[in-house]
């Protein structure tokens, strides 16, 4: 299969949109955290001020690490994170890679970022580094088995009621959204394996309180303690481009639905409703499942987390996989 010329021209674009993108909601997710706690807040451009004097420092590699695997994995963090959102819908686009991937994929490559920064704590030679990378590994083990029975019951559910080429593609599910699909008892599973994907989202961004990575009060920022300067800001763009790429494939998963489905609009205009009309979407998952967990739950420790995420998650993903099968089948 030969790539259209344009799609390597609008990976750019796409790329640096996501950047800024992630910028500003993490901007409006620190000042939103901080209304609810009753402080001020930074300025919602405070991400942009950060990155601005993180580019001008210094970057400084510790004396025992090894240097190119320390260098080398926040641009594979960031370049897989970018790269995940070029799989997905975007701003009422579809995606620039449809075709060249699936749902599987993505799910691997969302992995990516996590991995990188394991790999980064482990060769920075720090001890609070390599402490929170075995927490990094431990926390991804423990969230990816629900995370991807929500994804292949969502593909199951579409390959067995709808006449689709590829159910694990995310532009199939846009076509025929599932909640069409099914009866009350199905409904009730897609409403669980919401859920699930909900309670996944903080361990997936490293937000509280599954940033047990990173544990400032604990292992004084675990895998980020040895990188500065470029290096930093790389993981941290990362870290906003994940979850502008997150929020947006649970979008695509369970509210595809345009703008222009509800309200007849034509030419620019309809363009820009529907790009506003994602972006209010994705703020939306942003709140319910990143800013108000993050303000109102504790960090969880290590071992906490992995009961949770191997307990109640785990079962809420299979409940909904067993009801979404059970409805498709019995009609």
């Amino acid at each position: 299969m030969t790539m259209d010329f344009s799609v390597l021209l609008f990976v750019p674009v796409f790329s640096i949109t996501a950047i800024l993108l992630g910028l500003f909601f993490r901007g409006i997710d620190r000042k939103l955290g901080a209304k609810m706690q009753a402080r001020i807040g930074p300025p919602i451009i405070q991400p942009f001020i950060d990155l601005k004097k993180l580019l001008m420092k210094e970057n400084i590699v510790p004396e025992n690490a090894i240097k190119w695997v320390f260098n080398s994995m926040p641009l594979i963090a960031l370049s897989a994170s970018i790269l995940v959102l070029l799989y997905v819908p975007f701003l009422g686009f579809p995606p620039l890679l449809s075709g060249y991937g699936d749902l599987i994929l993505v799910l691997y490559l969302l992995m990516i970022p996590a991995l990188a920064l394991a790999v980064g704590g482990f060769s920075s030679g720090s001890t609070y580094a390599s402490v929170g990378a075995q927490r990094e590994l431990v926390l991804m083990m423990s969230y990816e088995f629900a995370f991807s029975i929500v994804i292949v019951t969502i593909a199951w559910l579409v390959t067995k009621t709808a006449p689709v080429i590829n159910a694990f593609s995310l532009v199939s599910i846009s076509v025929v959204p599932v909640w069409g699909l099914v009866g009350v008892m199905g409904f009730i599973g897609l409403l669980l394996l919401l859920l699930a994907l909900m309670l996944v989202m903080p361990a997936e961004l490293g937000r509280l309180p599954a940033d047990i990575a990173e544990a400032k009060t604990e292992i004084a920022d675990g895998v980020f303690v040895e990188y500065s300067g470029r290096n930093l800001a790389l993981l941290y763009l990362a870290l906003d481009v994940r979850t502008i790429a997150f929020s947006s494939l649970v979008v695509a998963l369970f509210f595809p639905f345009a703008f222009t489905e509800f309200v007849p609009l034509q030419g620019i205009v309809a363009v820009i409703a529907n790009a506003l009309f994602f972006l209010v979407k994705v703020f939306i998952v942003m709140f319910f499942g990143s800013i108000f967990v993050h303000v109102a739950v504790a960090r969880f420790r290590v071992d906490q987390a992995a009961r949770a995420y191997w307990g109640p998650v785990l079962l809420i993903a299979l409940i909904g996989m067993a009801l979404v099968m059970w409805g498709t089948v019995l009609g």
